[in-house]
């Protein structure tokens, strides 16, 4: 009985102790007071950008973009447009894809299109950076005509850049979701190639070289110097009649992959590339190794490189 009841005070004290520790009897942690129940989060709500295709704010952003953001680009920069002759034969929405890698991007891209083009492209821009903040939210959608897109699940994006084409729209999309960390492509996201298949809509892919190297992720102004810089447009594809959306998806991937071996060696080499050299992913190397594989210098085309200039 003695042993017993010396045992039953010790287990007494243990207990004792772990409710000073702020622990229950069986060892846990109580929630603490401040810790509210789970509940459902609302969903975001989403930036309305519909002002920003009207009358008025065509009429600003052709002096906010044209005016400022294009002539201090192209007098930063040495831009290079390859492949203008294409655009001359697009007529009705397309939807732009291009790979990533720097802020200079979507103002080089823009810029080097037609004003008859320029004048009708909505830009899809990560709703987590910037539309988090209502004055960047105004300035994007204002100076690019950008909407919201979430990176983390469709949400309504897909609605709104449906409704965009279906209006006359054409879209320029990123399908790797976010700019590059050291200057490689990576896989593309399939929603680019979803509205295509789905709205019977081609798409124009397109390669940029030299914004990596000329003002990379981190970066808000180009470096000195000058640096070229470059864009080289593909011809538009269609989806086939039976073509998945992934088949396509594949098939658009593979068409950056030339351009971007066609801009290294030319045309009628990135005809012959194999798959693996077509593939825009780098060296496959240590991280330092890619990024100073990536910040080389741009050198001026050569002849195998042809400038088409833009009209």
């Amino acid at each position: 009985m003695s042993g017993g009841g010396k045992g039953g005070r010790m287990k007494l004290i243990e207990e004792v102790r772990l409710l000073r520790r702020g622990r229950d009897w069986r060892g846990r942690a109580p929630a603490p007071r401040s810790a509210q129940p789970w509940s459902v989060s609302p969903p975001p709500r989403a930036f309305p950008t519909d002002w920003a295709r009207t009358p008025a704010a065509i009429a600003a952003r052709k002096v906010v973009f044209d005016g400022v953001l294009r002539t201090l680009t192209w007098s930063q920069t040495r831009p290079e447009i390859h492949g203008a002759d294409i655009l001359d034969e697009l007529r009705g929405p397309v939807v732009f894809v291009a790979n990533h890698a720097s802020h200079l991007d979507t103002p080089l891209i823009l810029g080097s299109l037609p004003v008859r083009l320029r004048r009708r492209v909505a830009v899809a821009a990560a709703a987590d950076y910037f539309f988090d903040a209502r004055w960047r939210a105004v300035a994007t959608a204002l100076t690019f005509n950008a909407f919201p897109i979430e990176r983390r699940g469709a949400g309504n994006s897909l609605d709104l850049a449906t409704e965009l084409i279906k209006d006359g729209w054409s879209l320029l999309i990123y399908p790797e979701g976010t700019r590059s960390t050291d200057g490689f492509a990576r896989r593309f996201r399939m929603g680019a190639s979803l509205l295509c298949r789905e709205l019977d809509v081609p798409a124009v892919p397109l390669v940029l070289r030299g914004t990596y190297q000329a003002m990379p992720r981190g970066g808000f102004w180009p470096k000195k110097g000058r640096p070229v810089v470059s864009v080289r447009y593909g011809r538009p594809l269609v989806p086939g009649e039976d073509e998945s959306t992934s088949a396509f998806n594949a098939r658009l991937e593979d068409a950056v992959g030339r351009l971007w071996v066609e801009h290294d060696e030319g045309w009628w080499a990135s005809l012959h590339a194999t798959e693996r050299r077509r593939a825009p992913r780098g060296p496959d190397a240590s991280e330092w190794r890619r990024k100073w594989e990536a910040t080389r210098p741009q050198a001026p085309s050569t002849r195998h490189n042809r400038i088409w200039r833009r009209k």
